[in-house]
């Protein structure tokens, strides 16, 4: 039992429930939400080691449902392609595999079922998630501990809100040599499979082309999946080599030129948590690339990515208007009523239907791939806060977009992005000017000069919306 309370000390762990695992229960249950993957997940690693030192097997426990925020049928298609990549991995590591699909899809059910000694969950810093924690620890029958799996550095680390990169970059920095270090994958001692019951414990969800995970589910069909994008841990690896090999040389330069686009494009795979953090740093890091593109890389990476983090942990207000900063609330407010030459609908607004061929290229690249090059995120949020009645509606309907259409959407990057660009979040006052104040301005002029925007426009703006 003392390695077990060692294990749960680890800085990554938070025990929700205080009482000791259940000598007498059958299996360790993994509750898979948002670390999506079967290897190099740190939250499965301590359901694995401490199944383990009890001498019991590991079951993963994975249900979708239709009610997860904002979710549509772009999220759950690329969801459901993780799928199989879970089932392989988790094979090879003797661990059993159960999904449930809504109507029944309740964890503490389950656990009753499989009669758990102890459930491990992945940490999740968003509210509604966070919500399903707190009452999932007071409904189970058996202790739940929560892994903080997919950041670098542990968030509670930083035990506050960190309010820019420059502050947040040395502290996470002094915590890297003990946290950035390769997952070891370790594999169950006692297989799963070899359980006497295991037979009639089964998912009610098949992976084949005639049922997919939404059917009967009544979500948001209106958006449809993208099939240039594939989810899944082996196509997020993949990718990571190919950014390595072919787009990571000249990053540095090139992440600011969205027709070259240098970016990795592995920001759902970090929201689905196909791929870990770790496994991508570590990657990178070991590559034969130049030093400085290396560096502006892992400081997206890691910095910007767990500032992102934190703002959501520690901000309730992380995804509305009030996350902003106080000077620019004050700035905004002062000029809430400067008059707007052009305004426009959020309907023209999503049909991308303005006078800027630049925005409407970003905002249809949005809309029909699911993605948009980080540099275009920033104009694009900002023109909307200058084309819109008022500061707090603007937000309204950036946050809305972001949600619905991105495949990274509904994450701490996206509401981070959002606010820095709209009210001042990590930023200073600028010069002041109508409209944005001392809000950081950009206009089409300035921005389509940094890179080709022509060809830009000429990418995104070929054929209609789907």
């Amino acid at each position: 039992m003392s390695e077990l309370m060692k294990l749960a000390a680890d800085a990554r762990v938070t025990v929700r429930s205080d009482s000791a695992p259940n000598q007498e229960g059958a299996c360790v249950v993994y509750w898979m939400q948002r670390a999506q993957r079967g290897i190099d997940n740190p939250a499965l690693d301590v359901a694995v080691a401490a199944a383990n030192l009890l001498g019991k097997p590991t079951v993963v426990f994975f249900a979708p449902m239709p009610y997860y925020p904002h979710a549509n049928l772009r999220h759950y298609q690329f969801l459901t392609e993780g799928i199989p990549d879970i089932a392989d991995s988790l094979k090879k590591r003797n661990i059993g595999f159960i999904v449930r699909r809504f109507p029944e899809h309740s964890l503490a059910r389950f656990c009753d079922e499989v009669k758990a000694a102890l459930v491990i969950g992945d940490e999740n810093p968003m509210r509604e998630p966070n919500a399903w924690r707190i009452k999932a620890a007071k409904k189970l029958r058996a202790p739940l501990w929560t892994v903080d799996a997919d950041v670098i550095v542990p968030s509670k680390l930083l035990e506050k809100a960190q309010y820019a990169a420059h502050i947040i970059r040395p502290r996470l920095q002094a915590h890297l040599p003990k946290y950035l270090v390769a997952h070891k994958n370790a594999k169950a001692h006692v297989a799963w499979e070899k359980r006497k019951e295991v037979s009639s414990i089964r998912s009610t969800f098949f992976n084949d082309s005639k049922f997919h995970i939404t059917q009967g589910w009544a979500i948001d069909r209106s958006v449809p999946p993208v099939p240039h994008w594939r989810g899944g841990s082996k196509e997020g690896r993949r990718l990571l080599q190919d950014f390595i090999q072919h787009k990571l040389p000249g990053y540095a330069i090139g992440r600011n030129k969205p027709e070259r686009d240098h970016t990795s494009r592995l920001s759902p795979y970090l929201h689905f948590g196909h791929i870990s953090p770790i496994t991508v740093v570590l990657t990178v890091d070991k590559s034969g690339a130049p030093k400085a593109d290396k560096e502006a890389f892992l400081n997206q990476v890691i910095v910007w990515r767990e500032l992102s983090i934190n703002l959501v942990r520690f901000n309730p207000d992380y995804d509305n208007f009030e996350v902003g900063e106080a000077w620019a609330h004050r700035t905004l407010a002062k000029h809430a009523n400067d008059p707007r030459p052009i305004t426009y609908t959020e309907s023209q607004l999503a049909n991308a239907e303005t006078h800027d061929a630049l925005w409407n290229a970003a905002q249809m690249q949005m809309v029909n791939t699911g993605w948009m090059h980080n540099y275009m995120r920033m104009y694009w949020a900002k023109k909307i806060l200058e084309w819109t009645s008022s500061p707090s509606r603007a937000y309204r309907i950036a946050i809305k977009f972001n949600d619905k259409y991105f495949l990274d959407g509904r994450d701490p990057n996206g509401y981070a992005g959002v606010a820095w660009s709209m009210v001042g979040k990590f930023d200073r006052p600028w010069f002041e000017r109508p409209i944005f104040g001392q809000i950081r301005y950009m206009s089409a002029a300035s921005t389509g000069r940094k890179f080709d925007s022509k060809k830009y426009i000429e990418q995104n703006l070929q054929g209609k919306l789907l």
